[in-house]
């Protein structure tokens, strides 16, 4: 079992930014792919960033060239630098996590598991 706990939302005015953190906890697990999703009211939840196990990197347009993901393997941690916030930026905010976990002598079973989400709103 893998928990992954996201902190770092909150109220920010618009142009402002906010840093999202999300710890990977657990015993024998490997993580492949972290991302982030997020859904607003009334929209369904939305890939918003993803980084690999081999650091590479992929946005959704509208988030291109103002938020940035990152990774600490040592912590099994991803965060996410969001700069230049907007009004629609506003939503719940989810870590996301592909691992591998041991299930026997060189056997590893994969599993996703999500984050509770946190709560990001943009003030205009």
């Amino acid at each position: 079992q893998v928990h992954l706990v996201e902190s770092g939302g909150g109220l920010v005015q618009a142009g402002g930014s906010l840093r999202l953190s999300c710890a990977a906890s657990g015993s024998s697990f490997s993580i492949n792919t972290m991302d982030w999703y997020r859904q607003a009211p009334g929209k369904q939840r939305e890939s918003v960033a993803i980084i690999s196990s081999d650091d590479s990197k992929n946005y959704a347009d509208s988030v291109k060239g103002r938020f940035t993901i990152a990774r600490d393997n040592a912590k099994n941690t991803v965060y996410l630098q969001m700069n230049s916030l907007k009004p629609e930026d506003t939503a719940v905010y989810y870590c996301h996590a592909d691992v591998n976990i041991p299930i026997g002598p060189g056997r590893w079973k994969g599993y996703s598991y999500w984050g509770q989400g946190t709560q990001v709103t943009v003030s205009s």
